[in-house]
């Protein structure tokens, strides 16, 4: 997400602050909802397989459950952000979103993760993963294509560790 919004030299020139600072934390709530919503549905599905329920390993309802769990930790970032900066002047935004622009490992975080969410979303259109929006509610349709991001997100962090940390030995390669 570092990469759509420019980058000014000092931070008290950074425009957007507000706005990078913002969709930064509420892609964060994404990914954190996502995170803890994917054991969850895992154990669920242990557990119906359990009692003879045979289900794909990933299936729809697990990946509605998975979007319900990002949606949900995006919309608790809202009060999150509201409490954290309220009374904050303007420059401890643009400070703060600078911060953000500038560190090249988020930048990096920032682009395997957005990568992984398109892959996610494109791997579930192409399993046909993703119900017609004709044959099943929008709402499923919706959950199912949040699930399939919010689990291509941490595919993209993973990828991300294993780029930055296995194939090139923690060096930063990738510059801001």
């Amino acid at each position: 997400m570092s990469r759509f919004f420019p980058r000014a030299d000092y931070a008290e020139d950074q425009p957007f602050a507000r706005t990078i600072l913002t969709s930064h934390v509420l892609y964060r709530g994404f990914q954190t909802g996502a995170t803890l919503a994917i054991p969850i549905a895992g154990i669920r599905a242990v557990l119906q397989a359990r009692k003879g329920v045979t289900r794909a390993i990933i299936s729809a309802s697990a990946l509605r459950r998975t979007g319900a769990g990002a949606l949900l930790g995006t919309v608790l970032m809202v009060p999150a952000l509201m409490a954290r900066m309220w009374g904050r002047e303007e420059i401890e935004w643009r400070d703060r979103s600078w911060r953000l622009l500038v560190n090249e490992g988020q930048v990096e975080v920032d682009d395997f993760s957005l990568v992984g969410a398109a892959g996610g979303v494109a791997v579930a259109t192409t399993m046909r993963i993703v119900p017609a929006i004709g044959g099943a509610t929008r709402t499923a349709a919706m959950l199912t294509v949040a699930g399939s991001a919010g689990l291509g997100t941490m595919a993209g962090v993973a990828g991300y560790m294993t780029w930055r940390y296995g194939v090139q030995g923690g060096k930063r390669l990738i510059k801001p």
